[in-house]
């Protein structure tokens, strides 16, 4: 997969894949993305119906969203070349910014990138990021899924561990782990309803080669105490920390204008668990102050020219902030 993706040029369409089991909440999370932008007018939607998964038309009404659907079949088989002549036709009619595709559920990722990467797409268009809608109940069974359901996550940049509310709350940490194991570099968020933070999806994302480990293998990462669930709802360390805890989900803050120990902070970083998904802001650090971006298990750091000091920003999903915050304090000197 990722040995297709280039940086887009002002020329080329940014192609968004949206991916996952029938019913697993791809239009769910289409939604969520469409509802954050103010305007869509160089967007373009491709969805392909098969069964009930398709886009609710009454979201679209006075969007001014170009819609094109490919119906009774799969733009990986069936549809194919459709899937290619929509996509020439696409780019001929309105050389969009972005073309957001919404897979069926039984749609093979890797066809769809093998499509992507043929003449002429392959000069008019770039893929940006693949996203993985993945129902967690489904998890538990994985190992009785074939070969579709491995390619859908294996090709993810960005897995989304939907639907956590209905699972037991306590096989959620245990899923995060076996995940990243079996797929190492890919960034998960659990998720419920596909809620996440606006800037999740317009994360970048690094090339690297597909290296999906059999799914019997699970190596089990080792448990954090950071990780464990608390009943409190707030703490406080360092100048300024809170925190909001609205349906498991939990929003901290860290705030100091202190110096941050940068050796101490990686490792701070590298010890997070798994259900520390976003933490953003900027670290000052002896010699300079830069911003982390910090999405899934994976960070990305850039210049910062704002006020010299450490405010970070965290979401989280049953963990405990004040463990959290009392680790990073450590850090501050």
């Amino acid at each position: 997969m990722n040995q297709f993706l280039t940086q887009p040029t002002k020329q080329k369409s940014a192609v968004f894949l949206l991916s996952g089991f029938l019913g697993a909440g791809k239009t769910t999370l289409l939604k969520r993305i469409l509802a954050w932008e103010s305007d869509l007018s160089d967007t373009v939607i491709l969805v392909n119906e098969f069964g009930d998964v398709g886009i609710d038309g009454d979201l679209l009404k006075n969007s001014g969203l170009d819609v094109v659907e490919l119906t009774s079949g799969c733009i990986c088989c069936t549809l194919s070349a459709n899937l290619k002549q929509s996509l020439v036709s696409i780019w001929e009619k309105y050389k969009p910014r972005r073309i957001f595709i919404e897979a069926s559920g039984v749609a093979d990722p890797k066809a769809i990138l093998t499509a992507l990467k043929d003449f002429p797409l392959n000069d008019t268009m770039v893929l940006e990021k693949i996203v993985t809608v993945l129902e967690a109940d489904l998890w538990e069974g994985h190992e009785n899924f074939g070969r579709l359901f491995y390619n859908q996550l294996e090709t993810a940049h960005l897995i989304l561990l939907n639907k956590i509310d209905q699972v037991d709350e306590m096989k959620i940490p245990r899923y995060l782990d076996e995940i990243h194991a079996v797929i190492p570099g890919c960034q998960v968020v659990p998720t419920f309803r596909c809620s996440i933070d606006p800037a999740t999806p317009w994360t970048p994302v690094s090339p690297k080669g597909l290296m999906l480990k059999p799914m019997h293998f699970f190596q089990k990462v080792a448990s954090d105490d950071m990780g464990q669930p608390s009943e409190h709802d707030h703490g406080e360390r360092h100048g300024h920390s809170t925190a909001v805890q609205t349906n498991q989900f939990v929003t901290f803050s860290f705030e100091d204008s202190r110096t941050m120990d940068e050796i101490c902070f990686n490792r701070f970083i590298e010890a997070l668990p798994w259900e520390v998904f976003r933490m953003k802001g900027p670290v000052r650090f002896a010699d300079r102050t830069e911003i982390v971006n910090f999405v899934g298990g994976k960070g990305e750091w850039s210049k910062w020219d704002g006020q010299p000091e450490t405010r970070l920003a965290f979401i989280g999903w049953k963990v405990n902030p004040e463990k959290i915050l009392e680790r990073l304090g450590r850090c501050v000197f």
